[in-house]
């Protein structure tokens, strides 16, 4: 027989478009639904049982109609992928929090006068700064990212691969790969995908101020037109970098999460993925640029601003 007939069948899955609804439970609604409809005809008995005498029927029909249909809408209703009192009451948060989020430790002291009489948002509170709450509360030694209550949490740098390209049965060996390192979780895992802006400049400026110091003129001018070939790749077109995250998160202590991360490196390194576990400096850089993904993450190795720095005495020196 051909090999074309020997090789397995292309790899196909069949995934359910509502793999993340919650479930129905009663008349194709959801407990939430269930929850919002409910309180919505309780309201509206008491309405008619306090009402009952003084309105007429038609009456009632007329303002409750309006009122059930709200209350539907908020059930059934769905913005942005989120349900549409969630998604209100997220929106009313995040209008009523300040605007304005900086990293501190300590608690920033109160406008001066003249800012809060001159601008009205800043004496409501939303234009004013206010200290970034983050649920990480540090970053240990091993690199791990310390959640209080939540437990700890590893990072997982991981590399791609192009199934695409493959031949069959590699897909099927990949495929293969990846659904054993699925059902071997024992907790909670998150992916994490981002794409962030290459930033040619300081490559192309790079090559320009070392191009003198090459042994001979051909280079120079070829590592030159290089350069500038970086300056206008860079102003013509949007380059993206793509990272990819896995990050582990156990709660039963620090020893478990760093086993589990380095057990998720070992199975994905299966897959043909290049797979590592974040120290300390990656890590927080990592964090840096998931927080403020326009700027570059501050250089590792940095003490931090409560930190005494003080120079080697005599004794350490010698």
């Amino acid at each position: 027989m051909s090999r074309h007939r020997d090789a397995a069948p292309p790899v196909r899955a069949r995934v359910p478009a509502d793999i993340g609804r919650p479930d129905k439970i009663m008349y194709g609604f959801t407990g939430r639904q269930l929850v919002v409809l409910g309180a919505a005809a309780l309201m509206l008995w008491i309405l008619w049982t306090a009402t009952a005498d003084l309105l007429p029927a038609p009456v009632f029909l007329g303002v409750a109609v309006p009122i059930a249909a709200v209350a539907f809408g908020l059930a059934v209703g769905r913005r942005e992928g989120v349900a549409l009192d969630a998604w209100l009451i997220a929106a009313w948060r995040a209008h009523r929090r300040p605007a304005r989020l900086v990293a501190t430790t300590g608690e920033i002291s109160p406008p001066p006068d003249w800012v809060a009489t001159t601008t009205t948002t800043a004496a409501a509170g939303r234009d004013v700064p206010a200290p970034l709450r983050l649920p990480a509360q540090g970053i240990t030694a091993d690199g791990l990212v310390d959640l209080g209550s939540d437990g700890t949490a590893a990072l997982v740098a991981c590399s791609t691969v192009n199934v695409g390209l493959r031949s069959t049965d590699e897909q099927h060996a990949l495929v293969g790969g990846f659904a054993r390192w699925l059902n071997s979780l024992d907790g909670p895992v998150q992916i994490v995908v981002a794409s962030r802006r290459v930033d040619l400049a300081t490559l192309a400026e790079a090559i320009t101020a070392n191009a003198a110091g090459l042994p001979h003129p051909a280079l120079e001018r070829a590592a030159r037109a290089h350069a500038a070939f970086l300056h206008r790749l860079g102003a013509e077109r949007e380059l993206l970098h793509r990272s990819v995250t896995v990050v582990v998160r156990d709660r039963r202590g620090p020893a478990h999460t760093l086993h589990r991360a380095r057990e998720t490196a070992r199975a994905l390194s299966a897959c043909e993925i290049s797979a590592e576990v974040l120290d300390a400096d990656a890590t927080a850089a990592a964090l840096a640029a998931a927080v403020n993904p326009a700027e570059a993450p501050p250089p590792a190795g940095l003490a931090p601003t409560t930190a005494v720095i003080r120079g080697r005495t005599a004794s350490e020196e010698f």
